[in-house]
């Protein structure tokens, strides 16, 4: 949870960056303030084209880099034709278009969703383990032995790196001071990622060489897109008491958050009140739910496919939900499901996805009209379970958000005293914000809107309106970069702070009893809300921290007590409001041993990620733990 990459000290950089470091397709913006007026709103915010092999051979810029990683044979690369303007691509990790293309010729050798799997706290995500084969649920089939493997954070490293790239080639030339890398980067994340994961990605933007790093969160950053492109129009647009409801549906995540309307000494204020729990649910469920249906029409027509060709019909439908949800789509489109080896064992398999076929899945399936009383199911855990992503039970998006807009209510209610009134206990937006390559698709939109819209009827307030929508496909980006030049004192910014409250465990003293572990009671060392740069010391008794042996720590996080004040002690609380996080092992070592009493304190980093300190009663001695990637711990 500390930052792995210190903010530079140095003068800030000409051009402000926002990186959106997606599931499925990355991309990057930028300001030049060279060229800022008076009023951010003026600023130009432009994207980078990406230069990237589409074809053995073949370079083309693109506006978005899909991320997508192919290993390449030791026989492809000595061919030359996956050479970049910048040279051959660094251990044979060729990111973007072919990646993307290849994922369903040569699944065995394609690593993809590399954000999902950097978030799941099951794995060792520096361990090199990907590409990842499931056998459609089954068992899995990992990548051939003498295909490389890569780690979930070496993957989202070479994105970013391809990304790094592209800009010195096209934009520094030769002044190193225009290098990606001295530039102010601001790179985007899920509202949901927890503390860990943010450091992850803070990690990955570290070896690829940036130093000047800052997190925000992608609903964010989609709200100040709209910002940016409404002009001063915004302040017509949002009025005072109004409930923001920004609906982020991406690749492989969901992500609500609630935004209120306020008032700051007589101007409108933006102010972040609600984000939704980590929810790994989105375009890839689509495309493996699209991907099982075909695979069944096909058994029954007597074909079988396995687990190789699966994966590669799982990024077909990818591609054909994307023309048959899009603006004038086409009744149907074909799939080819190729045999295996060079000479295409089995042979092609063709296909056709239809388009009533994914309104039908997709929109009843993940979008099913529901009625305010819904809520998310939940499946028991598993006693044994593959170590593969850990994906929502309930498909059903509708669902999750009427869980959401329930169980958010009391913190919204209290913030937002203009909130619309209902008996149903759920958050009414009044406006509605989309985000996310899955909401592209108009059709999603309108059923999201639907049934917001029933909600509110039953409940007898207004239904919530659609904020005039840009372009989705970079919002993220360039909101980024808006709030590069906001946090310059040039924009508007958004009030909101950590989207969580964290807690450190503390083992309660009492006699040994047999069979009874010590109760864990939780201390709330960081509140919700908490702004960037703060530090908290956290009052209350002193506590006996271990030093000079191997200790566990145990964190929690909630999205739902936004109200807990720093040094609260919670003896008991219920599953459903806090969550545990991934255990921490650390040993620290001091000049004395055993129990030394401490004092703590937090620190919510200028970047966004968070440290928390131990402070020993006597002399001073401090230590900070910090989160790795291993679910261990070390001092300094």
């Amino acid at each position: 949870m500390s930052s792995t990459t210190p903010e530079d000290e140095a003068a800030p950089g000409r051009f402000v960056v926002g990186i959106d470091l997606g599931t499925t397709n990355s991309a990057l913006a930028y300001v030049d303030t060279l060229e800022l007026d008076e009023r951010a709103t003026g600023a130009a915010i432009r994207t980078l084209d990406v230069p990237q092999v589409t074809a053995p051979g073949t370079l083309e810029p693109r506006p978005l880099l899909p991320s997508f990683l192919y290993l390449a044979t030791a026989e492809e690369l000595a061919s030359g034709g996956f050479a970049l303007p910048w040279g051959a691509p660094p251990e044979g990790r060729v990111a973007g278009a072919l990646a993307a293309k290849r994922a369903a010729e040569a699944p065995d050798r394609v690593v993809s969703s590399a954000k999902s799997w950097l978030c799941n706290e099951r794995i060792d995500r520096t361990a090199p383990l990907l590409p990842w084969i499931p056998d459609a649920g089954v068992v899995p089939d990992t990548a051939a032995p003498e295909v490389p493997r890569v780690s979930p954070l070496a993957a989202s490293t070479a994105y970013l790196a391809h990304l790094r790239d592209a800009w010195n080639a096209a934009l520094a030339g030769d002044d190193p001071a225009l290098r990606l890398e001295r530039q102010d980067i601001y790179l985007t994340v899920p509202a949901s990622f927890d503390a860990v994961a943010r450091e992850l990605t803070v990690r990955a933007a570290s070896d690829a060489g940036f130093t000047r790093v800052h997190l925000l969160e992608e609903p964010q950053a989609a709200l100040y897109a709209w910002v940016h492109g409404a002009g001063e129009a915004w302040r017509e647009d949002l009025q005072v008491g109004d409930v923001l409801l920004v609906c982020d549906v991406g690749g492989g995540t969901t992500d609500f958050s609630v935004v209120l309307v306020d008032e700051d000494e007589g101007r409108l204020a933006l102010r972040r009140v609600a984000v939704g729990d980590h929810l790994l649910l989105g375009g890839d469920n689509m495309d493996l739910a699209l991907a099982f249906a075909v695979r069944e029409r096909l058994a029954r027509d007597g074909k079988r496919i396995d687990a190789w060709q699966f994966r590669g019909l799982v990024l077909a439908c990818r591609e054909a939900k994307e023309r048959l949800l899009g603006d004038d789509p086409p009744d149907s489109v074909p799939l080819s499901i190729l045999g295996r080896g060079k000479k295409l064992i089995g042979g092609t398999l063709r296909a056709e996805l239809r388009r009533e076929e994914v309104d039908a899945l997709l929109l009843d399936g993940f979008l099913p009209v529901v009625d305010a009383a819904a809520r998310a199911a939940t499946a028991a855990e598993s006693g044994l379970s593959e170590l593969g992503l850990p994906f929502a039970a309930d498909a059903a998006i509708t669902r999750h958000l009427a869980t959401f807009l329930s169980a958010h209510r009391a913190v919204a209610s209290a913030e937002g005293k203009d909130a619309p009134a209902a008996d149903d206990g759920l958050i009414h937006p009044t406006a509605l914000l989309f985000n996310g390559g899955v909401m592209q698709a108009r059709a999603m939109q309108r059923r999201v809107a639907d049934v917001l819209g029933a909600w509110a009827r039953a409940a007898h307030v207004a239904e919530p309106r659609i904020l005039p929508g840009s372009d989705l496909t970079h919002a993220v980006a360039r909101g980024a970069a808006y709030f590069g030049i906001a946090r310059r004192g040039r924009g508007v910014r958004i009030r909101g702070g950590t989207a969580r409250s964290y807690y450190v465990g503390i083992a309660s003293a009492m006699p040994a009893v047999p069979g009874q572990p010590p109760p864990v009671k939780a201390l709330c060392v960081v509140p919700f809300g908490v702004e960037e740069g703060t530090e908290l010391a956290v009052p209350g008794a002193e506590f006996g921290l271990l030093i000079g042996q191997q200790a566990r720590f145990r964190f929690f996080a909630s999205s739902t007590r936004g109200e807990d004040p720093v040094g609260l002690v919670l003896d008991e609380w219920d599953t459903e409001e806090l969550e545990e996080l991934a255990p921490l092992t650390a040993r620290l070592d001091g000049s004395a041993s055993g129990r030394v009493p401490v004092r703590l304190s937090a620190h919510v980093t200028e970047i966004g990620t968070l440290e928390l300190w131990f402070v020993a009663r006597e002399g001073g001695e401090r230590w900070k733990l910090e989160f790795t990637v291993r679910g261990t711990g070390s001092a300094s």
